[in-house]
């Protein structure tokens, strides 16, 4: 063994804990004393082949991952393959001759942990998984019923209650459901993309797994010619989890589709949600912070389902939070609780409507208020009212871009003038994956690709594109994250006089130019060019000029 195989990467060393170094450094010991290669796993890729031949409990019990196949070989890491028995055992798991190599026990660990075939059996290896049931009752409190995953429990409960631990694993936003003409097909949307979760389910057991659905959203089960929407809770290991039922008709049968909204999971986040973690530019973010600071006014947040807009004001209203402040919010649905802010959820049943409780929320004496989604006529008027009697309102609505936005409200028969007046800025934003920096690397781009994104060779010279090659951290997909692109409307005097005067579109965009404004496409371009996402992604979310 040359000395070269020992030495680890710096970039890895400066990274590890006390016990992880402890780890590195008897796993270097114990390599060359056997006189076997070291490999510190730091740029460890799973091969899906191997995972699935190999059984996993062999796996977990001696402590060891595969790495490639080797000619007839099998190249493995194990945290001590000094243990004779334990490697022979390995041998014969894997049915092939092995190649031993010696690895830090806590990344194999690690490793062992995220894999997604292996997160199951480890967590029934090391608790009993159980999902908890949390229905609400008209009066506010919550009465627990356990479905347990045992032995006597039924498949299909099982197969439910599997996928949607899996997508909470895996950072899903959504599960859907969809029905085949003779199968049933699951996939979850990670960073805002669909992914097949598992194989193909058989047709026959449709009709249970949406009945079980229903069940759980407490839906009638009779019923499956009209769409239904309902709710439930879950309680996971010690955190309540709330997800969002749709259930719709169609011709193979019903599809659903659940969203999941982590509330307490995206608490420790929300302790220190500021602009600076959602990728704005320092422009942007430098004016942003003048206008969410003003006394009054309105700051309008624009752009489609999906595209980060509530998060957007959270983090606005999470950096100006006080006690001196009375802050209210009224949302559909309430996705993440603020400490320090009073916050409403929308109840249309009850009668609890945006404009309603808008209403309610001004006696209340409030400093600063938030309206999830001006959507109607009515909510539109009170809340340009409330921008001008001396509240900072912060709302969205849905708009292609900032200049769109005078147009929906006009035709929600807003007084223009008011609500020129009462418009600090109109925030336009779209949300574009970032690459994986565990696996990032250079990428060559086609001729043809350049040409759909509206650029030359000549524009391109000297910049360097990127790409993920797909790792552990990012599920393969070469994603990991999503960074907010936008586009800021600074409503000055010149452009309130041109909205006022009602000037084309296009007249409005030019003089917001000369004033320094930049447009989605070209923030999209910048986080290209610095490495951050790549040319498709913002295809797929900007249009090309």
């Amino acid at each position: 063994m040359t000395m070269e195989e020992t030495i680890v990467p710096a970039r890895f060393l400066k990274a590890l804990s006390g016990r992880e170094a402890e780890d590195l450094e008897r796993a270097e010991q114990l390599a060359a004393r056997l006189g076997v290669e070291l490999d510190d796993l730091s740029e460890y890729r799973v091969d899906p082949e191997l995972f699935r031949q190999i059984p996993v409990d062999v796996m977990l019990r001696y402590h060891f991952v595969p790495l490639h196949r080797h000619g007839e070989a099998v190249a493995v890491v194990m945290a001590d393959p000094s243990n004779v028995l334990a490697v022979d055992e390995v041998e014969l798991a894997v049915g092939a001759p092995l190649e031993v190599r010696v690895g830090p026990a806590w990344k194999i660990q690690e490793i062992l942990e995220k894999s997604e075939s292996t997160q199951r059996v480890l967590d029934e290896a090391t608790e009993d998984f159980r999902i908890q049931l949390v229905q609400e009752k008209e009066n506010g409190e919550e009465t627990l019923t356990i479905d347990r995953i045992a032995a006597d429990t039924s498949p299909i409960i099982k197969l439910v209650d599997t996928i949607v631990y899996n997508a909470i694993q895996r950072r899903a936003s959504d599960i859907h459901i969809e029905t085949r003409d003779a199968e049933v097909i699951v996939k979850y949307r990670i960073d805002g993309v669909l992914y097949q979760a598992m194989e193909p389910i058989d047709k026959r057991h449709h009709a249970t797994i949406i009945s079980r659905v229903k069940v759980m959203s407490e839906l009638d089960i009779a019923e499956r010619r009209i769409p239904q929407d309902g709710r439930f809770k879950l309680r996971l290991k010690g955190r309540t989890i709330d997800f969002r039922v749709s259930i719709m008709p169609t011709v193979h049968g019903e599809d659903v589709v659940i969203r999941i909204l982590d509330k307490e999971s995206a608490n420790e986040e929300f302790r220190t949600l500021n602009l600076q973690v959602l990728g704005f530019d320092e422009e942007t973010k430098r004016k942003l912070r003048k206008f969410i600071r003003e006394p009054y006014g309105m700051v309008l947040v624009t752009g489609p389902t999906g595209s980060g807009k509530t998060t957007t004001l959270y983090a606005c209203l999470s950096e100006i939070v006080s006690v001196e402040d009375k802050i209210i919010t009224i949302e559909d649905p309430v996705e993440y609780q603020l400490p320090g802010v009073t916050q409403i959820p929308v109840n249309e049943k009850k009668g609890l409507t945006f404009a309603r409780g808008l209403r309610s929320i001004l006696r209340h004496d409030p400093d600063k208020i938030m309206v999830g989604e001006i959507r109607d006529p009515e909510t539109a008027q009170i809340a340009v009212q409330s921008a001008l009697t001396g509240h900072l309102v912060f709302t969205t609505v849905h708009a292609n871009n900032v200049v769109d936005v005078l147009g929906r409200f006009l035709n929600m028969d807003v007084d223009l003038y008011n609500f020129v007046s009462a418009l600090n800025c109109v925030l336009a934003q779209r949300l574009v994956r970032r690459i994986c920096p565990h696996c990032r690397r250079p990428a060559t781009i086609s001729a043809q690709l350049l040409d759909e994104s509206g650029l030359t060779a000549e524009m391109v010279r000297g910049v360097t594109f990127y790409e993920g090659a797909g790792c552990l951290q990012c599920n393969g997909t070469g994603f990991l994250g999503r960074y907010a692109i936008s586009e800021l409307l600074d409503l000055s005097d010149n452009i309130r006089a041109l909205i006022l005067e009602k000037r084309p579109a296009a007249e409005i965009k030019r003089a917001a130019k000369a004033e320094g404004m930049k447009f989605l496409r070209e923030s999209a371009l910048e986080r290209v060019f610095a490495g951050v996402t790549t040319l498709r992604e913002i295809n797929k979310v900007t249009f090309v000029e």
